[in-house]
Protein backbone atom coordinates (compact mmCIF):
# COMPACT_ATOMS: atom_id res chain seq x y z
CA UNK A 1 0.00 0.00 0.00
CA UNK A 2 2.74 2.06 0.80
CA UNK A 3 3.77 1.96 -3.31
CA UNK A 4 0.77 3.16 -4.19
CA UNK A 5 1.53 6.19 -1.21
CA UNK A 6 4.75 7.04 -3.53
CA UNK A 7 3.14 6.37 -7.04
CA UNK A 8 0.77 9.26 -5.84
CA UNK A 9 2.86 11.62 -3.95
CA UNK A 10 5.18 11.31 -7.36
CA UNK A 11 1.82 12.74 -9.37
CA UNK A 12 1.88 15.69 -7.59
CA UNK A 13 2.92 18.92 -8.65
CA UNK A 14 4.74 20.60 -5.44
CA UNK A 15 7.83 18.61 -3.53
CA UNK A 16 6.39 16.39 -0.93
CA UNK A 17 7.75 14.18 1.33
CA UNK A 18 5.93 11.15 3.75
CA UNK A 19 7.42 9.57 6.60
CA UNK A 20 6.51 7.52 9.32
CA UNK A 21 5.93 7.18 12.64
CA UNK A 22 9.70 7.02 13.44
CA UNK A 23 10.44 10.13 11.07
CA UNK A 24 12.01 7.65 8.94
CA UNK A 25 11.47 8.96 5.05
CA UNK A 26 8.81 6.03 2.96
CA UNK A 27 8.32 8.36 -0.28
CA UNK A 28 9.55 11.46 -2.00
CA UNK A 29 8.57 13.15 -5.71
CA UNK A 30 11.28 14.01 -7.90
CA UNK A 31 10.68 18.14 -7.19
CA UNK A 32 11.91 17.01 -3.83
CA UNK A 33 15.79 16.75 -4.79
CA UNK A 34 15.96 20.62 -5.53
CA UNK A 35 15.57 21.32 -1.69
CA UNK A 36 17.07 17.97 0.07
CA UNK A 37 19.19 15.91 -2.29
CA UNK A 38 19.63 13.75 0.71
CA UNK A 39 15.71 12.95 0.89
CA UNK A 40 15.08 9.74 -0.12
CA UNK A 41 13.08 6.70 1.27
CA UNK A 42 15.07 4.83 4.05
CA UNK A 43 16.39 7.86 5.10
CA UNK A 44 15.88 9.74 8.45
CA UNK A 45 13.93 13.05 7.93
CA UNK A 46 17.23 14.67 10.13
CA UNK A 47 19.44 13.42 8.02
CA UNK A 48 17.78 14.80 4.93
CA UNK A 49 16.29 18.16 6.24
CA UNK A 50 18.77 19.84 8.35
CA UNK A 51 16.05 22.11 10.05
CA UNK A 52 14.92 21.28 13.47
CA UNK A 53 12.04 22.45 13.08
CA UNK A 54 10.40 20.27 10.48
CA UNK A 55 11.42 17.15 12.12
CA UNK A 56 10.32 18.51 15.51
CA UNK A 57 6.47 19.59 13.43
CA UNK A 58 6.60 16.07 11.61
CA UNK A 59 7.16 14.44 15.14
CA UNK A 60 4.49 16.29 16.57
CA UNK A 61 1.44 15.62 14.09
CA UNK A 62 2.65 12.13 13.22
CA UNK A 63 1.69 11.72 17.80
CA UNK A 64 -1.31 14.36 17.73
CA UNK A 65 -2.53 13.71 14.49
CA UNK A 66 -2.92 18.13 14.30
CA UNK A 67 -1.68 19.53 11.48
CA UNK A 68 1.03 21.97 11.43
CA UNK A 69 3.09 24.85 9.35
CA UNK A 70 6.44 26.03 9.90
CA UNK A 71 9.08 27.78 7.98
CA UNK A 72 12.78 26.01 6.67
CA UNK A 73 15.37 29.41 6.20
CA UNK A 74 18.23 28.46 4.09
CA UNK A 75 21.36 30.94 4.14
CA UNK A 76 23.33 29.23 1.25
CA UNK A 77 24.11 29.00 -1.48
CA UNK A 78 21.57 31.59 -1.69
CA UNK A 79 18.71 33.22 0.64
CA UNK A 80 15.79 30.40 0.50
CA UNK A 81 12.69 30.63 2.76
CA UNK A 82 10.43 27.60 2.12
CA UNK A 83 7.06 27.22 3.99
CA UNK A 84 6.40 23.39 5.37
CA UNK A 85 3.07 22.08 5.41
CA UNK A 86 2.90 19.08 7.43
CA UNK A 87 -0.63 16.60 7.55
CA UNK A 88 -1.49 13.40 9.07
CA UNK A 89 -2.59 10.64 7.80
CA UNK A 90 -3.26 6.83 8.72
CA UNK A 91 -2.78 4.01 6.26
CA UNK A 92 -3.78 0.29 8.37
CA UNK A 93 -2.57 0.80 11.95
CA UNK A 94 0.62 2.64 11.00
CA UNK A 95 0.57 6.38 11.52
CA UNK A 96 2.43 8.94 8.54
CA UNK A 97 2.85 12.40 8.36
CA UNK A 98 2.80 14.15 4.64
CA UNK A 99 5.33 17.46 4.27
CA UNK A 100 4.30 19.56 1.33
CA UNK A 101 7.20 22.09 0.66
CA UNK A 102 6.23 26.03 -0.85
CA UNK A 103 9.59 27.85 -1.94
CA UNK A 104 7.78 31.61 -1.16
CA UNK A 105 11.53 33.10 -1.35
CA UNK A 106 10.39 35.10 -4.99
CA UNK A 107 6.94 36.48 -3.47
CA UNK A 108 8.66 37.48 0.37
CA UNK A 109 11.08 39.02 -2.09
CA UNK A 110 9.02 40.84 -4.67
CA UNK A 111 7.19 42.15 -1.31
CA UNK A 112 10.81 43.66 -0.05
CA UNK A 113 11.21 45.28 -3.25
CA UNK A 114 7.73 46.27 -3.18
CA UNK A 115 8.11 48.35 0.51
CA UNK A 116 11.68 49.18 -0.66
CA UNK A 117 11.12 51.08 -3.53
CA UNK A 118 7.89 52.60 -2.05
CA UNK A 119 10.00 53.81 1.11
CA UNK A 120 12.72 54.66 -1.70
CA UNK A 121 10.91 56.79 -3.99
CA UNK A 122 8.95 58.45 -0.87
CA UNK A 123 12.67 59.86 0.41
CA UNK A 124 13.66 60.82 -3.30
CA UNK A 125 10.39 62.96 -3.93
CA UNK A 126 10.55 64.27 -0.49
CA UNK A 127 14.24 65.67 0.07
CA UNK A 128 13.59 67.93 -3.36
CA UNK A 129 9.95 68.67 -2.50
CA UNK A 130 11.42 69.97 1.28
CA UNK A 131 13.66 72.33 -0.30
CA UNK A 132 11.05 73.80 -2.84
CA UNK A 133 8.79 74.27 0.35
CA UNK A 134 11.73 76.11 2.27
CA UNK A 135 12.61 78.05 -0.47
CA UNK A 136 9.32 79.43 -1.04
CA UNK A 137 8.45 80.55 2.48
CA UNK A 138 12.03 82.10 2.39
CA UNK A 139 11.05 83.82 -0.60
CA UNK A 140 7.64 84.79 0.74
CA UNK A 141 9.30 85.81 3.90
CA UNK A 142 12.93 87.30 4.60
CA UNK A 143 13.66 87.38 1.15
CA UNK A 144 10.17 88.71 -0.56
CA UNK A 145 12.49 92.50 -1.53
CA UNK A 146 16.13 90.62 -1.85
CA UNK A 147 16.67 90.38 -5.00
CA UNK A 148 19.72 88.77 -5.09
CA UNK A 149 18.36 85.64 -2.80
CA UNK A 150 15.52 85.38 -4.68
CA UNK A 151 17.59 84.93 -8.19
CA UNK A 152 20.06 82.22 -6.36
CA UNK A 153 16.98 80.57 -4.61
CA UNK A 154 14.68 80.34 -8.04
CA UNK A 155 17.89 78.72 -9.52
CA UNK A 156 18.42 76.23 -6.85
CA UNK A 157 14.10 75.70 -6.88
CA UNK A 158 14.94 75.34 -10.93
CA UNK A 159 17.44 72.21 -10.42
CA UNK A 160 15.14 70.42 -7.33
CA UNK A 161 12.27 70.96 -10.13
CA UNK A 162 13.91 69.32 -12.91
CA UNK A 163 15.65 66.59 -10.50
CA UNK A 164 11.70 65.86 -9.46
CA UNK A 165 10.55 65.74 -12.93
CA UNK A 166 14.07 63.18 -13.87
CA UNK A 167 12.71 61.21 -11.37
CA UNK A 168 9.22 60.83 -11.80
CA UNK A 169 10.27 59.88 -15.62
CA UNK A 170 12.39 57.31 -15.21
CA UNK A 171 9.74 56.23 -13.10
CA UNK A 172 6.95 56.39 -15.46
CA UNK A 173 9.15 54.74 -18.20
CA UNK A 174 10.55 51.83 -16.31
CA UNK A 175 6.51 50.86 -15.17
CA UNK A 176 5.57 50.54 -18.77
CA UNK A 177 8.37 48.66 -19.71
CA UNK A 178 7.78 46.41 -16.63
CA UNK A 179 4.54 46.03 -18.22
CA UNK A 180 5.37 45.39 -21.38
CA UNK A 181 8.44 42.42 -20.12
CA UNK A 182 6.76 39.44 -22.36
CA UNK A 183 6.02 41.18 -25.04
CA UNK A 184 9.12 41.19 -27.46
CA UNK A 185 9.86 44.26 -29.62
CA UNK A 186 9.34 43.36 -33.81
CA UNK A 187 10.51 46.89 -35.31
CA UNK A 188 13.73 47.15 -37.05
CA UNK A 189 15.89 49.11 -35.49
CA UNK A 190 19.89 50.16 -37.15
CA UNK A 191 21.31 49.86 -33.17
CA UNK A 192 24.84 51.42 -34.85
CA UNK A 193 22.92 54.11 -35.98
CA UNK A 194 21.63 54.55 -32.45
CA UNK A 195 25.06 54.58 -31.34
CA UNK A 196 26.30 57.13 -33.52
CA UNK A 197 23.03 59.58 -32.57
CA UNK A 198 23.65 59.05 -29.16
CA UNK A 199 27.18 60.29 -29.26
CA UNK A 200 26.59 63.11 -30.93
CA UNK A 201 24.01 64.65 -28.86
CA UNK A 202 26.14 64.03 -25.68
CA UNK A 203 29.13 65.14 -26.87
CA UNK A 204 28.62 68.54 -25.71
CA UNK A 205 28.52 66.99 -22.36
CA UNK A 206 32.04 65.29 -22.76
CA UNK A 207 33.35 68.61 -24.14
CA UNK A 208 32.05 70.27 -21.01
CA UNK A 209 33.48 67.25 -18.59
CA UNK A 210 36.63 67.34 -20.23
CA UNK A 211 35.80 63.91 -21.90
CA UNK A 212 37.18 62.64 -25.22
CA UNK A 213 34.94 59.92 -26.40
CA UNK A 214 36.30 57.51 -28.86
CA UNK A 215 33.70 55.68 -31.20
CA UNK A 216 34.72 51.97 -32.95
CA UNK A 217 31.35 51.36 -34.79
CA UNK A 218 30.10 49.46 -38.26
CA UNK A 219 28.25 51.90 -40.57
CA UNK A 220 25.02 49.56 -39.74
CA UNK A 221 23.82 46.73 -37.46
CA UNK A 222 20.34 46.34 -37.18
CA UNK A 223 18.53 43.86 -34.27
CA UNK A 224 14.58 43.49 -33.72
CA UNK A 225 14.00 46.65 -31.01
CA UNK A 226 12.26 49.73 -29.91
CA UNK A 227 14.38 52.65 -31.07
CA UNK A 228 13.39 54.75 -27.92
CA UNK A 229 13.98 52.37 -25.44
CA UNK A 230 17.77 51.73 -27.23
CA UNK A 231 18.81 54.94 -26.88
CA UNK A 232 17.57 55.01 -23.47
CA UNK A 233 19.80 52.17 -22.90
CA UNK A 234 22.94 54.07 -24.28
CA UNK A 235 22.09 57.33 -22.88
CA UNK A 236 22.65 55.68 -19.67
CA UNK A 237 25.82 53.89 -19.84
CA UNK A 238 27.40 56.82 -21.89
CA UNK A 239 26.10 59.54 -19.76
CA UNK A 240 26.71 57.62 -16.73
CA UNK A 241 30.45 56.71 -18.39
CA UNK A 242 30.78 61.24 -18.82
CA UNK A 243 30.20 61.61 -15.11
CA UNK A 244 32.39 58.98 -13.53
CA UNK A 245 35.13 59.41 -16.39
CA UNK A 246 35.99 62.47 -16.01
CA UNK A 247 37.73 61.35 -12.46
CA UNK A 248 40.21 59.49 -14.27
CA UNK A 249 43.63 59.43 -13.49
CA UNK A 250 44.18 58.91 -17.15
CA UNK A 251 44.54 62.28 -18.78
CA UNK A 252 42.71 63.58 -20.87
CA UNK A 253 39.92 61.61 -19.86
CA UNK A 254 37.97 59.31 -22.21
CA UNK A 255 35.47 56.91 -22.33
CA UNK A 256 35.41 53.75 -24.79
CA UNK A 257 32.67 53.22 -27.14
CA UNK A 258 32.25 49.82 -28.95
CA UNK A 259 29.72 48.33 -31.09
CA UNK A 260 30.74 44.72 -32.91
CA UNK A 261 29.17 41.90 -33.82
CA UNK A 262 30.00 38.56 -31.43
CA UNK A 263 28.49 35.24 -32.96
CA UNK A 264 24.50 36.01 -33.42
CA UNK A 265 24.95 39.13 -31.23
CA UNK A 266 25.49 43.08 -31.29
CA UNK A 267 27.42 43.70 -28.11
CA UNK A 268 27.72 47.42 -27.38
CA UNK A 269 30.38 48.44 -24.51
CA UNK A 270 30.96 51.26 -22.78
CA UNK A 271 34.09 52.11 -20.53
CA UNK A 272 35.09 54.23 -18.67
CA UNK A 273 38.78 54.62 -16.87
CA UNK A 274 37.60 56.71 -13.61
CA UNK A 275 37.79 55.29 -9.69
CA UNK A 276 35.95 52.16 -10.90
CA UNK A 277 33.18 50.31 -8.65
CA UNK A 278 34.32 47.93 -5.74
CA UNK A 279 33.36 44.34 -5.67
CA UNK A 280 30.75 44.17 -3.61
CA UNK A 281 28.62 46.47 -5.21
CA UNK A 282 28.39 45.27 -8.51
CA UNK A 283 25.68 42.66 -7.72
CA UNK A 284 23.45 45.83 -6.73
CA UNK A 285 24.28 47.94 -9.60
CA UNK A 286 20.97 47.24 -11.06
CA UNK A 287 18.81 47.64 -8.23
CA UNK A 288 16.44 50.51 -8.34
CA UNK A 289 17.30 53.27 -6.07
CA UNK A 290 20.94 51.69 -5.45
CA UNK A 291 23.88 54.03 -5.31
CA UNK A 292 27.29 53.48 -4.59
CA UNK A 293 27.47 56.82 -3.62
CA UNK A 294 24.10 58.25 -3.07
CA UNK A 295 25.78 61.85 -2.42
CA UNK A 296 27.77 61.92 -5.54
CA UNK A 297 25.19 60.57 -7.56
CA UNK A 298 22.71 63.09 -6.32
CA UNK A 299 25.14 66.22 -7.35
CA UNK A 300 25.73 64.76 -10.63
CA UNK A 301 22.00 64.63 -11.51
CA UNK A 302 21.27 60.66 -11.23
CA UNK A 303 17.89 59.72 -9.94
CA UNK A 304 19.06 55.81 -8.96
CA UNK A 305 16.97 54.20 -11.64
CA UNK A 306 19.19 54.37 -14.82
CA UNK A 307 20.72 51.21 -14.75
CA UNK A 308 17.58 49.63 -13.65
CA UNK A 309 15.93 50.85 -16.52
CA UNK A 310 18.72 49.21 -18.62
CA UNK A 311 18.39 46.12 -16.99
CA UNK A 312 14.70 46.11 -17.83
CA UNK A 313 15.07 46.96 -21.50
CA UNK A 314 18.29 44.71 -22.40
CA UNK A 315 15.46 42.00 -20.53
CA UNK A 316 12.63 42.87 -22.88
CA UNK A 317 14.80 42.67 -25.94
CA UNK A 318 15.95 39.08 -24.81
CA UNK A 319 19.66 40.47 -24.45
CA UNK A 320 22.21 40.07 -21.78
CA UNK A 321 23.58 42.84 -19.81
CA UNK A 322 27.04 42.76 -18.11
CA UNK A 323 29.33 44.80 -15.64
CA UNK A 324 33.08 44.61 -14.78
CA UNK A 325 35.31 46.84 -12.73
CA UNK A 326 38.50 46.69 -10.92
CA UNK A 327 38.20 49.91 -7.87
CA UNK A 328 40.25 52.85 -9.64
CA UNK A 329 40.85 51.33 -13.06
CA UNK A 330 36.71 52.40 -14.71
CA UNK A 331 34.00 50.20 -15.27
CA UNK A 332 32.71 48.28 -18.28
CA UNK A 333 29.15 47.95 -19.31
CA UNK A 334 28.11 45.30 -21.83
CA UNK A 335 24.98 44.89 -23.50
CA UNK A 336 24.52 41.78 -26.42
CA UNK A 337 21.15 42.05 -28.53
CA UNK A 338 20.26 38.96 -31.09
CA UNK A 339 21.39 40.28 -34.70
CA UNK A 340 18.28 40.55 -36.76
CA UNK A 341 19.18 37.01 -39.04
CA UNK A 342 18.62 37.64 -43.08
CA UNK A 343 15.58 35.33 -43.75
CA UNK A 344 16.17 32.46 -45.97
CA UNK A 345 14.54 32.18 -49.31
Amino acid sequence: MIEDVATFIDALPDPVIAVDSELRIVAANRLVSAFAPLARPGTFLRMAIRAPDVADAAGRVVENGEAEKVSWYERVPSEQVIDVHVSPFVLGNARYAVIVLDDVSDALRLERMRVDFVANASHELRTPLASLLGFVETLQGPARNDAAARDRFLAVMREQGQRMARLLDDLLQLSRIEQQQNVSPQDIVDVAGVVHHVVDTLSQMARESGVSLAVNAPPKLDVRGARDELIRVAENLIENAIKYGSDSKQQPPRVEIALKTVGADAMLSVRDFGPGIAAEHLPRLTERFYRVDATASRAKGGTGLGLALVKHIVARHRGRLAISSVAGEGAEFRVTLPVLQPERP
